[in-house]
């Protein structure tokens, strides 16, 4: 059983300025996430999902708190250290796919290894691999324009885990496909899961992806209403 914490939060706050009125958009959270977790943040609208999200990848600056990622403080970075460091650890897998429109599947997969230097045969190795594992090694040379939205996603998912980064984290990754193309989404990612031992942290509000979480946490009103399941594999 691995153990390693992945994610932690402690104290986490964010609060905005809405024509000057404070909003709490997270209120004081402390959270573990430890290494192959398959988990759900789950919640009404407006309860802090989206804010923590982005706390936790980096991609917002606490107002008050700390967030570590694989034992580093990525809530005091800021600037060129927080960008690599964000690329070099996380993968992100977003509703609306963001893949680039002008380059084929094997160039949307490359990319985050490209900007990591990797060299090209070991590149080219990982997206035949990947490929191979989300079902679309026949895929390679294709636009996304010529794929279905399901196969879009496998495509992003696959950008997310080839790189082999400590987090890999879903923003309502089945918000765009219908419930039989989720379904296979979420059981071909959970099996990865299992596979890799890769860690998911998953924002939604699909009862696809919570049915197949393996550990549920509910935020209301900017904080941790309760956890379900376990944080352990």
């Amino acid at each position: 059983m691995n153990t390693e914490q992945v994610i932690v939060t402690r104290n986490l706050r964010k609060t905005y300025h809405d024509n000057g009125v404070p909003v709490d958009a997270v209120r004081g959270i402390d959270f573990t996430l430890t290494a192959g977790e398959f988990t759900a943040i789950t919640g009404p609208s407006g309860s802090g999902k989206t804010t923590f999200l982005n706390l936790i990848s980096g991609l917002d600056t606490p107002t008050e708190g700390e967030v570590e990622l694989s034992g580093k403080q990525i809530s005091a970075m800021s600037g060129k250290e927080l960008t690599v460091y964000r690329r070099d650890n996380i993968g992100f897998i977003f509703q609306a796919y963001n893949l680039f429109p002008v380059l084929t599947v094997e160039e949307n997969v490359e990319y985050i290894m490209l900007l990591q230097g990797v060299h090209k045969k070991k590149r080219h190795e990982r997206v035949v691999k990947i490929l191979a594992q989300v079902g679309l090694e026949d895929y390679a040379n294709r636009l996304p324009s010529k794929l279905s939205g399901g196969q879009q996603q496998r495509v992003a998912v696959a950008r997310a885990m080839v790189s082999e980064p400590a987090l890999v984290i879903a923003d309502e990754p089945t918000a765009n496909l219908d419930s039989k193309t989720s379904g296979e989404l979420l059981d071909m990612m959970r099996r990865l899961n299992e596979e890799t031992g890769m860690t998911f942290l998953f924002s939604t509000h699909d009862e696809t992806v919570i049915k197949r979480a393996r550990r549920i946490v509910i935020l209301r009103d900017g904080k941790l209403e309760k956890h379900e399941g376990s944080s352990v594999r």
